[in-house]
């Protein structure tokens, strides 16, 4: 064992005690919907006739509450076979599988048929979120919006997802890959050695990469809107402590105007 590995299992949960219970989020079962009208508020007041696009739906709850809040029509696209089968399984049992389509990839149909697409705490878990902003603005109908939001970004004080046996902020900025993904191995018996290779995926989604990413899409930023650790906003006006004190980064795209 490294001397690393060491001091970073000195803060961290005793691996006999197994996992720290996980960190409250917001939403789930009881409003899915609770974090994107908070970041986006009004955007999800009038949702009657209207085609949404759910990219990386997981289990379908959100699915269902859009459908329930009145859209037209709602696709989840998710690419685990498990959260598929249990998305169409809630869809059914909420009695909105008519208007609720759950599946793996879009087709060629789906380009411009859609007036939102929405993408809530995803977006750091993509393979490539690169392609992912390209079939987004694919799917996207003339006039629709993408509704962007994901957290913690990379450099946050838990970026990288590993609150569950640190709670040492910035563990995976203080530790290098190899030692963080050894110590996680006493808590997970995964086999996976890289962020990359963890079952939810990590791409190291920082701010300067989304930003980079969405400047090269074609997409145009309507509004935007940081979350700082514990409120303190003024952090996100320093250009380096904007990147470690982000918790949640919130996004309204469009197309960019021609000429633009």
């Amino acid at each position: 064992m490294t001397l690393a590995e060491r001091l970073l299992l000195l803060v961290s949960r005793d691996p006999r005690q197994g996992a720290y219970p996980p960190l409250v989020q917001e939403g789930g079962e009881s409003d899915p919907l609770a974090l994107l009208r908070r970041v986006f508020p009004g955007r999800l007041d009038d949702l009657a006739g209207r085609r949404v696009l759910d990219f990386g739906c997981g289990g379908g709850a959100q699915v269902v509450a859009l459908a329930r809040a009145g859209a037209a029509r709602v696709v989840g696209l998710e690419i685990k076979p498990e959260h598929v089968a249990e998305a169409r399984r809630r869809a059914d049992a909420a009695g909105v599988d008519g208007r609720v389509e759950i599946r793996s990839a879009l087709g060629p149909a789906d380009a411009g048929r859609f007036d939102l697409v929405l993408s809530q705490n995803a977006m750091e878990h993509f393979d490539d979120p690169r392609a992912v902003l390209a079939d987004m603005t694919r799917a996207l109908a003339p006039g629709g919006s993408i509704l962007v939001t994901f957290g913690p970004p990379w450099y946050a004080p838990y970026g990288g997802h590993m609150h569950f046996f640190t709670r040492l902020p910035w563990a995976t900025v203080l530790f290098g890959e190899r030692t963080v993904m050894r110590v996680r191995a006493r808590f997970r018996d995964d086999g996976a050695t890289r962020y990359a290779e963890l079952q939810e995926g990590l791409n190291r989604m920082s701010l300067a990469k989304f930003e980079r990413l969405v400047a090269e899409s074609g997409l145009a930023v309507i509004e935007r809107r940081d979350d700082q650790v514990r409120g303190q906003r003024w952090l996100g006006r320093m250009p380096l402590l904007r990147e470690l004190s982000t918790t949640q980064v919130s996004c309204v795209l469009a197309r960019r105007a021609a000429g633009t």
